[in-house]
């Protein structure tokens, strides 16, 4: 096996950055130094950013929450298409896939996430599609056909929305219909390794008071490493589709019904399983592999939702909202691990199949009183969901196949409410808000397990696993703010988050799977600051936070011989400290800085085993890189008689991390590693009464080799990040 001491591909400063990169926005920091006196464009400032993080639509600036948001435009420029391409555009955040499907994201935020996969087990940071909680993470890589918006809410989440999460929340917010306007638009995107994205929007008007809003997205490329054994060409083949209906009608001034549906099908090839050394040494990405591999299946994810929003005025000031949506899963993944490493068959290959239904109903009051300084919301929410989880796993080298079906039934209701109070005192500057959520989880779970030994054909089975909990929280939040001038918000805030229990389909014994366990809970502290200076031409947002863990749920390997055991621990105590800067620039006219920063400190500070000992030495946090940051330039040059310039380019760095939470496995590490995106456009270009524009892009165009995951399967494995990649975007709407 080819192997070397991993270095980047281009030197680094002390912080890690590209000098490739540095160089670049050194080049343009002279117009940063802004004297006092000087004569500055007049209206030159920066737009204001809306977001409806709390319900609302309200200014970033005034909502205090550490927030990263996402606008149309900056989803072009950045390629972000799915929920895999935040990872790179938002520090403390990690998405990294799953073993057994790359389709299948865990998505961690300030150090905290699920390692796992399994239907019995719910994530910590919520993932929501129009306001609707999708619930499992297979198939989250889904393409959503026409995004409007993401917004990245970082720290504990409930308060306000559907469930509860410990890490944080994504909001993915989709584009409304239009009425009275006639509306179309086509995306085609061709790059290297045949890559290939076609995307066409329609919005048309259908009377006075209703229109409707299509859209279809289809996207191919080719994997990066080739497949030398038989079925499919390459591993990590992407082909996918996506399709979306919208309807908007407004019969009166205070009625409004919006329905949607939208569906999405992947059908990727499994990503390569790699044997790789361990850290320090990296293990260069192969260009091809799996000489033995046979049969290779793709993927095929089906993930569709029905979605009906009514928002009704009873009068001027209070609006009842309601949500009603429907979502169902139906996934088979596949996966072959490691053919040919000491034998041509495979070490095992897994392959599962999951169906799975969710129906949800919100209700939403949301008001103002005492001249709007009062502002609240009152809400409850229900959730039910059914699946079930079929798991095939195959160990051709010890004759054996084992069965597992896993079925769940689970309900959740919950109460919530938050008030915002503007007293009459300082001016009007004082802000207090306080929040009260009540949470009740019923979850019930069966397992049912089986092995055959092909050879003689002898057949075990297990005991049935039977699990049943009912979990109960409530969970207070309160923030004050304080505008400290019209334009420096500075505010305080403390948090309860809480995460239900589960149950655990890997368990090390029947036994530890009937208890399941239990919920995970955290108290979080924030102190915050909104601000936009030098006549709002520079926006800078800084959140510090502390987050105390209790009963935290650390999935751990219980069986060093069988690495599809694991057991989940309510491993006792932990604490995250942190740092999150977001800062804006308006450098000169046409030329914006944006620079993300994140900084995490995770540490577990108790967790006590059977024996009453205290163990926290023997572990760690997971995907919680200490350091992590984002630095895009925007340049929009001088108009052109014809159309309009435009140049943005992005470098992404993070620090090292470690990804197993067992001390012994101390060389599980993902290295530091920076990615150089660049593109450019030339946008407004009159055509066929419309406008046209076209795009160059390039990502990881320094062609560094990282790893997006690294585990243990009997020897040390790991997924490889994508390759450079360079293509042309063509755009027509009118």
């Amino acid at each position: 096996m080819q192997h070397r001491i991993k270095k980047p591909s281009h030197r680094l400063t002390p912080c890690g950055f590209s000098k490739t990169a540095l160089a670049l926005v050194v080049a343009t920091q002279a117009p940063l130094s802004w004297a006092e006196g000087s004569t500055q464009s007049p209206g030159l400032m920066l737009e204001e950013v809306v977001v409806t993080a709390q319900k609302r639509e309200e200014s970033l600036q005034d909502t205090p929450i550490s927030l990263s948001a996402f606008g149309a435009q900056d989803l072009e420029n950045k390629g972000i298409q799915t929920l895999d391409d935040l990872q790179a555009n938002v520090p403390n955040l990690q998405l990294t896939p799953h073993p057994n499907s790359a389709t299948t994201p865990r998505v961690f935020m300030r150090g905290v996430g699920n390692n796992d996969d399994q239907i019995t087990q719910d994530p910590s940071v919520a993932v929501y599609l129009d306001g609707v909680y999708v619930a499992r993470s297979q198939g989250l890589s889904m393409s959503v056909a026409d995004i409007e918006r993401i917004e990245v809410l970082r720290g504990p989440q409930g308060t306000l929305y559907g469930r509860n999460a410990t890490g944080g929340a994504i909001n993915f917010i989709t584009a409304r219909p239009e009425i009275g306007e006639w509306g179309f638009k086509q995306e085609v995107s061709l790059g290297n390794r045949h890559s290939q994205r076609l995307k066409t929007m329609l919005n048309a008007p259908l009377g006075d008071n209703l229109a409707a809003r299509l859209s279809y997205l289809n996207t191919e490329k080719d994997g990066f490493i080739n497949n030398q054994g038989t079925d499919v060409d390459h591993f990590g083949d992407q082909d996918r589709d996506a399709w979306r209906a919208d309807l908007l009608w407004q019969p009166t001034d205070k009625l409004e019904l919006r329905y949607s549906y939208d569906r999405s099908n992947i059908h990727d090839s499994p990503a390569l399983i790699a044997r790789v050394d361990l850290h320090p040494q990296f293990t260069p990405t192969p260009s091809a592999a799996g000489e033995f591999v046979r049969d290779l299946q793709p993927n095929d994810i089906t993930s569709d939702g029905h979605n009906l929003t009514i928002t009704y005025d009873l009068n001027d000031h209070l609006t009842l909202k309601s949500i009603s949506a429907y979502r169902a899963l139906d996934s088979f993944t596949n996966q072959n691990y490691h053919a040919g490493l000491y034998a041509p068959l495979p070490l095992f290959t897994s392959t599962h199949t999951t169906d799975q239904e969710q129906w949800s109903q919100e209700i939403q009051l949301l008001g103002d009183a005492w001249d709007s300084r009062l502002e609240y919301i009152v809400g409850l929410y229900y959730f039910n969901e059914e699946g079930v989880d079929n798991d095939d796993t195959r160990k051709p080298l010890s004759d054996e196949v084992s069965f597992g079906e896993a079925d769940i039934k689970n309900t959740a209701l919950a109460a919530f409410s938050q008030a915002t109070w503007t007293p009459n005192v300082l001016a009007d500057r004082l802000r207090i808000t306080a929040g009260l959520r009540w949470s009740q989880d019923k979850r019930s779970a069966t397992l049912e397990e089986r092995d055959i030994t092909l050879s003689s054909g002898a057949v075990t089975d297990y005991p049935k696993g039977v699990g049943d909990n009912t979990f109960t929280n409530v969970s207070p939040s309160l923030v004050v703010a304080y505008d400290l001038t019209d334009n420096i918000n500075l505010y305080a805030k403390v948090v309860d988050g809480y995460k239900t229990g589960g149950f655990n389909t890997r368990a090390s014994s029947i036994d530890f799977f009937n208890q399941g366990f239990d919920p995970e809970n955290l108290r979080s502290y924030e102190l915050g600051i909104k601000s936009e200076l030098l006549d709002n031409r520079v926006r800078l947002n800084a959140a510090v936070f502390t987050s105390d863990y209790e009963d935290l749920q650390v999935n751990v390997r219980s069986d060093g011989g069988d690495p599809t055991k694991t057991d989940v621990l309510n491993a006792g105590e932990g604490k995250v400290q942190g740092l999150e800067l977001d800062v804006t620039a308006l450098l000169t006219e046409g030329l914006t800085l944006n620079l993300s920063y994140g900084y995490l400190d995770a540490d577990y500070e108790e967790i006590v085993d059977a024996t009453g000992s205290d163990i926290a030495d023997n572990f760690r946090f997971t995907n919680a890189p200490k350091h992590s940051y984002t630095v895009d330039l925007n340049y929009d040059f001088p108009a052109l008689s014809f159309g309009q310039l435009s140049a943005h380019i992005g470098y992404t760095w993070q620090d090292e991390k470690y990804t197993s939470s067992s001390v012994d496995d101390e060389k599980y590490i993902v290295d530091d590693y920076g990615l150089l995106n660049a593109r450019l456009s030339l946008s407004d270009v009159a055509f066929a009464g419309g406008n046209l524009r076209l795009a160059l892009w390039g990502k990881n165009l320094e062609d560094q080799e990282y790893y997006t995951a690294h585990f243990g399967l009997v020897v040390p494995s790991a997924v490889y990040g994508e390759p450079r990649s360079y293509g042309l975007d063509l755009i027509y709407e009118y």
